[in-house]
């Protein structure tokens, strides 16, 4: 019976794939059957009998590991017992000389490189969704807001080209953590590769090359976690990115102002009693979910404190920790990019929204054209006091304006009526939009 919402109501099934028990197994199977050619290369165990571990490696069952385990209380020497069950006479070279994390954290990096690529992939998805709605959206005029108030106009466009931007530069920090934390080891019981001599430095390399992923550079019992904390941290920055969309999607979405929504199914529900309802429920759930990721951040910082050479301590904790956070990460990149696909907007209300305050968001622009006449500080304190009267009489700023001495005298009621304009006031926005449109789509 499930019980843990991964199993059966969040996650994509390839990223799942890559931390069930048998994908765990291939990996740690295929660390081992590296290990032993690269012996065989180096002349430390014969290369007939490493052909016969490759040969009979992937034999081995699940049900047999655990069964071993079940018995011996020791998983990776329950592994080994396995594969030399299937290896007869040569299954006495498996693990030669290795320590268990050689393989563990071996295996590891092998499902963070293919983690990696999944969300590697999904992210260039979004940013071509965010690209393309800026360009869509590049004179979309909109209300800008500060502080939860409106403000000065701004664009969708802009909007946006600022998402597109954000999740690139989290690509960005994708590839470059990538060598540093797709890396395994093999080093032996403390990491001065004793037990295979002074072919161990060679052993590692030809290992870690069969595999397609780098090698420490120098490591105790374990590769260091200060990696691994960088992925789980970057996983975490992300998700908070996402958070930080689906924030202001749901925020458009609210009643009152309606400028957008997610896309909504013929035969979607919204609510068990109000049938009216449209609920932004997915960006409620990359919203709700991210709080989960960041949570995954402490506990993986702390699995790089280990006593000397090490403890045991990271070890249950990553099997929550890495799964757990890939999954979810994967997730909401997954849920944003549909949720940005099937984005709804609403032309009236946008226009409603940025007509709303009855011109008193355009007030910084009259205040720049009036400043170009009597100063900056003077022509703030001026139409300060215009905003005021027209907020505190519930009138249009525009009314109040033309009524002023201290601003006809120097504007006529064109050049006023002019600076009230929004659709005029946003200044290189679609420039802005445009270079960035055009950077990106060479990414896409």
């Amino acid at each position: 019976m499930a019980i843990h919402p991964i199993e059966y109501r969040y996650g994509t099934e390839e990223m799942k794939g890559v931390w069930n028990e048998e994908t765990r197994l291939h990996k740690l199977l295929c660390v081992e059957s590296a290990l032993a050619k690269a012996e065989s290369e180096v002349g430390l165990i014969p290369a007939e009998d490493a052909r016969t571990i490759a040969e009979n490696i992937h034999a081995v069952s699940l049900d047999r590991v655990n069964e071993i385990e079940d018995e011996i209380q020791h998983d990776v020497m329950a592994l080994v017992l396995a594969i030399a069950e299937q290896c007869g006479d040569a299954g006495k070279w498996v693990h030669f000389g290795a320590t268990s994390s050689d393989i563990l954290d071996t295996a590891t990096a092998l499902q963070l490189r293919d983690a990696i690529d999944i969300m590697g992939e999904r992210l260039h998805r979004l940013l071509d969704l965010f690209v393309r709605q800026a360009d869509l959206h590049r004179e979309t005029v909109c209300a800008g807001r500060t502080h939860g108030q409106i403000g000065i106009p701004t664009t969708y466009g802009m909007r946006f080209a600022i998402w597109a931007c954000e999740i690139e530069r989290q690509i960005e920090r994708m590839d470059q953590l990538r060598p540093r934390v797709v890396v395994g080891k093999i080093g032996g019981a403390v990491g001065t590769q004793a037990s295979f001599g002074e072919k161990g430095i060679a052993i590692q390399k030809k290992t870690m090359d069969a595999l397609g992923i780098g090698s420490v550079d120098v490591a105790n019992q374990i590769v260091q976690r200060d990696r691994h904390c960088e992925f789980v941290m970057w996983m975490a920055n992300t998700a908070t990115t996402l958070d930080k969309i689906c924030t202001t999607i749901r925020n458009l979405q609210r009643s009152e102002i309606a400028e957008v929504a997610e896309g909504f199914g013929k035969k979607q529900v919204g609510s068990s009693t109000m049938p009216h309802k449209r609920n932004p429920i997915k960006s409620e759930q990359v919203c709700g979910l991210s709080r989960i990721v960041r949570g995954m951040v402490e506990p993986e910082l702390l699995n790089n404190t280990l006593w000397d050479e090490r403890d045991l301590t990271n070890s249950s904790c990553e099997r929550i920790v890495f799964p757990e956070a890939c999954i979810l990460t994967d997730h909401l990149i997954n849920l944003t990019i549909k949720i940005i696909d099937g984005l709804e907007f609403y032309p009236a209300n946008i226009k409603r929204n940025l007509e709303h305050y009855r011109g008193l968001n355009m007030a910084e622009s009259v205040m720049i054209v009036l400043a170009e006449h009597i100063g900056r500080q003077e022509a703030h304190s001026v139409i300060r006091d215009c905003a005021i009267a027209a907020r505190d009489g519930g009138r249009d700023l525009l009314d109040v304006l033309l009524e002023r001495e201290e601003v006809t005298a120097h504007l006529d009621s064109d050049e006023i009526v002019a600076a009230m304009d929004p659709y005029s006031y946003i200044g290189t926005a679609i420039e802005q939009v445009d270079a960035v449109v055009a950077r990106l789509r060479t990414r896409t």
